[in-house]
């Protein structure tokens, strides 16, 4: 269905996904029940945490995250500059304020843990980390920090299901998968991410009182849900909170255990890709493929380059476009756009600086060598027919 020859990410979907949903339509049952029920299960098992509770999409995790652990009205969340907007706009949301804090380079599009540091107040309440691209945070030093001064962790694992943190000195939490490294974790199965069920996503935690009060939240603040009282558990309920609809269905819970067990094969093939593109790209004069040096296990997500500036940029997306290779910008900063001008936002000199130079190349299980072939030398001709001209002139 895409225009594009070469897109940006592609779903790998086949018998598997195609028995998961008609499995369903011939169950008889589709808001959420028990595939739902085996997808927390599996889910939870696969990465080592007491609980999973599936939910909407990823926003919707986030959202429940913040009021599950009473943040509110005078707080302050403390998060990185560069990430999707939907952690900050649930910040807004509950009525924190969002704190933006910068990358320590180019090269690790990760928040910064000293100048996360530097930012802490007596407001400061919370702190969300965003493994970017399937990278993970400094978690070692982050987590002492967090401990210092009193204050939740958020881990934003959206582009990292199935990583895992490996510490090179081997400070905890070293070994643990991605989501079990702070007081909760949020994932997202959007159609571009590692799983996809095209909406969709997963709130995770160890601690029995968050699950409590997210899964409450979940639905209403209801005690009981429709399939409790279908299977004849119960015949009532009571609602014990002011909470949302932010279930999951029993299609993309289905579609989510079929993705899940193709995880850990797709994250390697991911890697493979990865692998090539460095490879191909590192004789480029100025170039940053970022992670270069990173030690741990990737969920791979994303295929980033830094190009010199912002003109090379718009000239490398510009001529790959016209090849039909589809690219993309992960991401704008946060505190550049227009909805949080308002909100103070200095020293994010490497934050900005990112955000104007990166491009997010094609990236998906079953991309080949070839099409990483032809990216990469669409890339190295413009350079050369650039090198040449300036040798003319």
């Amino acid at each position: 269905m895409s225009n594009w020859r070469i897109p940006l990410s592609d779903l790998d979907y086949g018998t598997e996904e195609e028995a998961a949903a008609l499995r369903v339509l011939r169950s008889g049952w589709l808001s959420m029940g028990p595939e739902v029920e085996a997808f927390e299960a599996e889910f939870a098992e696969f990465i080592g945490v007491k609980h999973a509770i599936a939910v909407a999409n990823g926003t919707a995790a986030l959202h429940l995250s913040y009021l599950a652990l009473g943040l509110g009205r005078g707080d302050e969340i403390i998060q990185p500059a560069i990430n999707f907007v939907a952690a900050a706009n649930m910040t807004v949301a509950v009525g924190a304020t969002p704190v933006f804090a910068d990358i320590p380079g180019v090269q690790e599009p990760t928040i910064d843990p000293g100048d996360l540091e530097k930012r802490i107040t007596s407001r400061t309440k919370a702190v969300v980390v965003m493994h970017y691209g399937g990278y993970l945070c400094r978690m070692a030093e982050i987590c002492a920090i967090c401990r210092r001064h009193g204050l939740a962790l958020i881990e934003d694992a959206c582009h990292a299901v199935g990583a895992r943190y490996m510490d090179p000195e081997h400070r905890p939490p070293h070994g643990k998968m991605a989501g079990t490294l702070g007081d909760v974790a949020c994932f997202s199965f959007f159609s571009n991410k590692n799983m996809a069920t095209g909406e969709g996503g997963m709130v995770v935690t160890d601690r029995d009182d968050l699950a409590e009060r997210l899964r409450f939240l979940r639905s209403h603040g209801m005690t009981t849900l429709t399939w409790d009282r279908h299977k004849g558990h119960a015949s009532s309920y009571n609602v014990v909170s002011h909470g949302f609809n932010y279930r999951l269905d029993e299609i993309r819970a289905a579609l989510g255990r079929a993705q899940l067990r193709k995880l850990r094969e797709n994250n390697r093939l991911r890697g493979e890709i990865v692998a090539s593109y460095r490879r191909q790209l590192a004789g480029l004069p100025a170039w940053t493929v970022p992670f270069a040096d990173y030690f741990g296990d990737s969920a791979y997500h994303l295929m980033i380059a830094v190009v010199p500036d912002e003109p090379v940029r718009g000239k490398v997306v510009k001529a790959l476009h016209e090849a039909g290779v589809q690219t993309s910008l992960h991401y704008p900063s946060i505190a550049d756009f227009k909805a949080f001008r308002s909100f103070t936002a200095d020293g994010l000199e490497h934050s900005r600086s990112f955000a104007g130079r990166t491009i997010t190349l094609p990236l998906f299980p079953k991309m080949t060598e070839k099409q990483v072939e032809e990216i990469s030398t669409l890339i190295g001709r413009m350079y050369a027919v650039r090198a040449e001209l300036r040798r003319e002139a």
